[in-house]
């Protein structure tokens, strides 16, 4: 009787946890979110808007960092297949590599949101997303504008992923639409700082009269600030992407020049508000773009406050 007794409170008490903090009646849903990498500010704030929507709507949310390992993440997705969650977010390392995963959920029924990055196979109800190929126009447009003429670099993001696709096609489309700067080195640093130092440097040795670099995001732009020094910014414009609080500081203090603003926790909230959707079966519209914004020293101060 002391036994039953114990396990009826600790079932109780289960089920106190798994309400707290949601001001609506999720029925008891879990949903599983694989990110890419946590190390990394933005995908902080897609998990953290993620986390707030789901506590909003009272479901529980299974949060796993793959570490940019795309075959970790494989792991991670088949865990929550295994564990039979309701829906999976997806932020995929690679867009290919994601697939066999998200085929593994499709068998499984269960359905499958793409986040900031697309799957290249398998059934994705929604990829919730910046409007990368706008953003990378963007910033090449505002490059030229800075730099005036003469010879620019990229920074890329992980091969195969889709925002380094689509952020390189606008930045490319904006180059090529003019003739005064010219694209003359463009090489992944893998959306890494350190490694965005490191590439920089190399580009620096083989290209030394580089008068702009356009890194597909900020860690990477802030790696190219530190290889520059005090060159950063003045004698090189730099143009980052995804305007996380070091970046834009960095503007305000002169060393970036501008950043494309995406709004990662929204991406993280609409995540979960549209698993929620089509777990209780409506539909949903196969991409939903969110906004993206150039910030530079004339209006970094309303995106630091």
């Amino acid at each position: 009787m002391v036994l039953v007794l114990a396990v009826l409170a600790s079932s109780l008490a289960v089920g106190c946890q798994r309400g707290e903090g949601g001001g609506g009646d999720g029925g008891g849903q879990r949903i599983g979110l694989s990110i890419s990498t946590l190390n990394n500010p933005f995908f902080v704030s897609l998990r953290d808007g993620a986390q707030q929507a789901a506590d909003e709507a009272g479901v529980e949310l299974i949060v796993s960092d793959a570490q940019n390992d795309a075959a970790t993440q494989q792991d991670d997705v088949q865990n929550f297949v295994t564990q039979q969650v309701d829906a999976i977010l997806v932020n995929p390392v690679d867009s290919e590599a994601v697939v066999p995963a998200v085929q593994a959920a499709n068998q499984a029924d269960i359905p499958v949101i793409a986040l900031d990055r697309g799957a290249s196979g398998g059934e994705i109800a929604t990829l919730i997303a910046s409007d990368n190929v706008e953003g990378g126009r963007l910033a090449g447009e505002e490059l030229i504008e800075l730099v005036g003429s003469g010879p620019v670099a990229q920074l890329e993001g992980i091969p195969g992923a889709s925002p380094t696709r689509d952020r390189g096609q606008g930045f490319e489309e904006a180059i090529n639409a003019q003739d005064a700067v010219e694209l003359v080195a463009s090489q992944t640093a893998n959306f890494d700082r350190a490694e965005g130092l490191n590439v920089t440097e190399n580009i620096l040795q083989s290209n030394p009269e580089i008068k702009g670099i356009f890194a597909q995001n900020d860690e990477m732009a802030l790696g190219a600030v530190r290889a520059l020094g005090n060159r950063a910014g003045t004698d090189v414009k730099i143009v980052g992407f995804d305007a996380v609080e070091d970046a834009l500081k960095a503007i305000q203090d002169g060393k970036m020049n501008a950043t494309v603003a995406q709004q990662p926790d929204r991406i993280g909230s609409l995540g979960v508000e549209n698993a929620m959707k089509v777990i209780e079966g409506e539909s949903v519209d196969e991409n939903i773009p969110v906004p993206v914004k150039l910030v530079t020293e004339e209006n970094v101060s309303e995106f630091l406050q």
